[in-house]
């Protein structure tokens, strides 16, 4: 039955780029590997096998250029979009990709994402008709990230669907303060989204929610959305700063 639904749903990988970065100026445009940031994770996109086709939403005309010099599909958005989603779902409205019933948001500086985690995501969609986006969410391993407020947790109920996201320690350990066993897991910023869902969520307001805890998940949640979480076993290395690229390519010469 999966194989049958799947065969039925047409789905697309979009990233959203553009130049502008705060802790690592012009990332998507780094090269010290042979290839461009943004090269990189689009190249992994296209490994994933159920997507019929990968664009970049490119907030800038140098990004545009970019992914033309390396072959790949483009369409420049407004710039002045505030956010990635808001540039996936301009592309959702456009002729081009109007006939994809699922569209899959990849960061543009996810350059080792793993192409079967975005299968993943499109297959809980495929599978779980009342979901209207799934994302992704993995163990926590290091307690110390439990308490960081750069990582981003959430909790879910018996059926894996989304409680809540939270910067803060959730849940809170009122009687097992030093218990390291705990449901939250760390959430990892990938998306699946159903392309009406998407519409519908990029034309709300900000929530207080999210507002309070900068996470625009939130919105979606105080709407009533549904939102999937799809378990896998590690993180893959966003990146975000000088010491992240190094490591990176790093990485790349000794692969």
């Amino acid at each position: 039955m999966a194989k049958l639904i799947s065969e039925s749903v047409q789905s697309a990988v979009v990233i959203p780029a553009r130049i502008a970065s705060t802790r690592l100026p012009r990332k998507l445009l780094l090269r010290e590997t042979g290839k461009s940031l943004l090269e990189h994770t689009y190249s992994a996109a296209c490994r994933a096998t159920r997507p019929l086709g990968v664009w970049v939403a490119a907030g800038d005309a140098e990004i545009a250029r970019e992914v033309t010099r390396f072959g790949g599909r483009c369409e420049q958005t407004d710039p002045d979009l505030p956010s990635g989603t808001d540039r996936v779902a301009e592309l959702a409205r456009r002729q081009a990709l109007r006939h994809f019933e699922i569209l899959v948001n990849v960061q543009g500086d996810e350059p080792e994402i793993d192409p079967h985690v975005i299968d993943l995501l499109i297959e809980r969609l495929e599978n779980h008709p009342e979901a209207e986006i799934a994302t992704l969410a993995a163990p926590i391993a290091d307690e110390s990230l439990f308490h960081d407020p750069a990582c981003v947790k959430v909790v879910t109920d018996a059926c894996g669907r989304a409680l809540y996201f939270s910067r803060a320690a959730i849940p809170h350990r009122r009687d097992t303060p030093d218990n390291t066993a705990s449901r939250a897991l760390m959430h990892l910023g990938v998306y699946a989204y159903r392309r009406e869902a998407l519409l519908r969520f990029a034309a709300l307001p900000p929530s207080p929610l999210e507002q309070c805890e900068r996470l625009e998940q939130l919105r979606a949640l105080e709407a009533g959305f549904t939102i999937a979480i799809e378990i896998v076993d590690t993180a893959t290395c966003g990146i975000d700063t000088p010491e992240d690229y190094a490591r990176f390519v790093a990485r790349q010469k000794s692969a």
